[in-house]
């Protein structure tokens, strides 16, 4: 079982995966200098990759072989949260372009909305069209994107693409005899064309890697042989397309990849935490591993106060509170204007109300003028917001419980858990939406272990309020 790894949690997974038994492959050059021994440049049957926003990783592979891998990374801690892609990369569909756009057009695939870039359609999109695409690039829950489309259907892989339409190719980068030398030829009707990676690979692994792709290719005829025309039956998904993951890694996972990556090399406490708040702050962690040898400290000794000072929040600076939904969902609830910021993590902000509607589960209006002072902490499982109105006076608090926070330079994030805390302006305290933890519970969207540190820390809440 081969995987591909990238990004920045790359030594950490190799760490782990290489432990649980499977084959990492095509290695860059940091992970080959910090584990010994080689590492083969044969096809991957799955690739994990950090996502853009490093707050998780994406993993892609063959159908049959990446569950195991997917369940490993999901036992990193409890605070991994795990979706299914409705939209899965590879998949073939036949889609309604419902809107179009300056770059591209929105495509309804049944399953979920894409985005066809205009340069990856051979013919002009406009809206009402029908058109056949292929996924080729997934997109994470918890972003604002969506998956983007081609109408080409391929086979993509990190050492040969085939593509659906054309004849062998015997050029590109793999030389242009290299069928003649893996004595292999691609599927009829499609074209080869070898990638960059390809150029290290052994023959055996490229014949290894072009008996894959067809028979992928061949999977792809089959579901498309004697389908309806886009037009008679869109949407539609003709193609199952690869197994894709998203993994979201919370706070407490991010230092359980700590402590893996610790066993093969220098790591500073909150590595993976630092950097995936901010990419400048990424260097630094790697300057600072680069001087020092020996960097055995424990969870608690996380530089919270320094990495504030020098990357943020600040006093007067703003801080939106990104609240993940279980779902795999991310709502910005609004910025507010940092009041405080406290070395022990804690940071103060206030957000201006506007008129219209009501306060969740308080069931008091929203009027102008009115003021919500939320205070986060670092690594804490909930945090209050204290309602008052123009004259200062309190209307109400409520409480979040979520997976531990991370206050990032701009952004504090955590997965909410749906069971709160409100205390009434009269001192009432009252406990809710359990009832919508149970049912995330049993949709799979909260492991059950994490479900059961919210109902505790709900309790603890509760108590604290009463």
């Amino acid at each position: 079982m081969t995987v591909r790894v990238r990004g920045i949690y790359a030594t950490a997974l190799t760490q782990l995966l290489r432990e649980a038994g499977h084959e990492v492959v095509q290695a860059s050059g940091p992970i080959e200098d910090r584990f010994d021994g080689e590492f083969a440049d044969e096809r991957a049957a799955v690739t994990v990759t950090t996502t853009d926003d490093q707050q998780g990783v994406g993993v892609v592979g063959d159908r049959d072989v990446a569950d195991p891998i997917i369940d490993r990374l999901t036992e990193i801690g409890r605070d991994t949260l795990r979706w299914d892609d409705p939209t899965p990369e590879g998949a073939v569909y036949a889609g309604t372009v419902t809107e179009t756009l300056s770059s591209g057009a929105v495509v309804d695939l049944g399953d979920g909305e894409g985005f066809l870039p205009y340069s990856s359609s051979d013919e002009r999109v406009e809206t009402g069209d029908t058109v056949r695409v292929q996924v080729v690039e997934a997109s994470a829950p918890w972003t604002d994107g969506r998956p983007v489309l081609d109408t080409t259907v391929a086979v993509r892989g990190s050492l040969l693409s085939l593509v659906r339409g054309g004849t062998a190719n015997r050029s590109g980068t793999g030389g242009p005899a290299m069928l003649d030398v893996i004595s292999a030829e691609p599927r009829e009707g499609w074209s080869v064309s070898w990638e960059a990676a390809s150029e290290d690979a052994s023959f055996d692994a490229l014949a290894e890697a072009l008996d894959a792709a067809n028979d992928r290719a061949a999977a792809i005829d089959d579901a498309l042989a004697g389908a309806d025309a886009p037009e008679d039956c869109a949407p539609t998904r003709y193609d199952e397309g690869l197994s894709t993951a998203w993994l979201w890694f919370g706070r407490e996972s991010r230092f359980a990849l700590d402590e893996a990556r610790r066993e093969v090399t220098a790591t500073m406490p909150g590595h993976h935490r630092v950097k995936a708040g901010d990419r400048a702050a990424s260097a630094a962690v790697d300057y600072v591993e680069a001087l020092c040898d020996d960097l055995d400290t424990d969870e608690t000794d996380f530089p919270f106060a320094v990495t504030a000072r020098q990357f943020g929040p600040q006093v007067g600076g703003s801080l939106s509170l990104g609240h993940g939904k279980p779902d795999g969902r991310l709502i910005t609830l609004g910025s507010g204007e940092v009041q405080s910021v406290n070395d022990d993590g804690t940071v103060t902000i206030e957000r201006e109300m506007r008129a219209g509607g009501s306060y969740d589960a308080l069931g008091i209006p929203k009027e102008a003028g009115d003021i919500a002072e939320t205070k986060v902490k670092e690594g804490r499982w909930w945090y209050p917001t204290v309602y008052r109105d123009s004259d200062g006076e309190k209307k109400g608090t409520y409480v979040n419980v979520c997976t531990p926070v991370e206050i990032f330079p701009d952004t504090a994030r955590y997965v909410d858990l749906h069971v709160d805390v409100v205390k009434h302006a009269d001192g009432t305290v009252e406990r809710v939406d359990d009832d919508e933890l149970a049912a995330a519970v049993e949709r799979g969207h909260v492991p059950e272990p994490l479900a059961e540190r919210a109902r505790s820390v709900a309790a603890a809440v509760q108590s604290a309020l009463e």
